[in-house]
């Protein structure tokens, strides 16, 4: 029987830091090392991308992938009561690939509608609408 044991490290806990910070901000792997790096700290890739994967495994990230190519994206879930609430639905605009989380109640009802008149569980993790942000369209104009 082999358990994966997540322990507390310094990195981890650096890095948790960091998430709680920018809360609503969707974030990669490599903003996470650039900002580690830009702030006189000696990290390696491989350190985030464990400490990521096991703050993943442990429900205090959400991790997105919203398309096969780009990298994924990491937003803090939070701990029991300091929480930010459920995962969002998103939207990413075509032009500049901006992602917008999106907490809408309409949202919501029409996730329950799916789950209640048509048996089908919408997953809000990878549920992203595509369209084009303001800034990209008053660019456009």
């Amino acid at each position: 029987m082999s358990r994966k044991l997540n322990y507390k490290t310094k990195w981890r806990d650096e890095i948790e830091r960091f998430f709680q910070e920018v809360a609503k901000d969707h974030v990669t792997a490599a903003d996470v090392f650039e900002y580690f790096r830009e702030n006189g700290y000696t990290i390696g890739m491989t350190t985030v991308y464990r400490q990521l994967d096991n703050l993943v495994s442990d429900g205090t990230l959400n991790k997105y992938t919203i398309e096969a190519g780009s990298p994924a994206c990491y937003e803090y879930a939070g701990h029991g009561a300091d929480a930010p609430g459920c995962s969002c639905f998103h939207c990413k605009c075509e032009i500049c690939g901006r992602l917008i989380h999106l907490h809408c109640d309409e949202l919501k009802m029409i996730q329950s509608h799916l789950s209640e008149h048509h048996n089908f569980t919408l997953n809000p993790l990878r549920t992203v609408f595509y369209g084009v942000c303001d800034a990209c369209r008053e660019a456009r104009v």
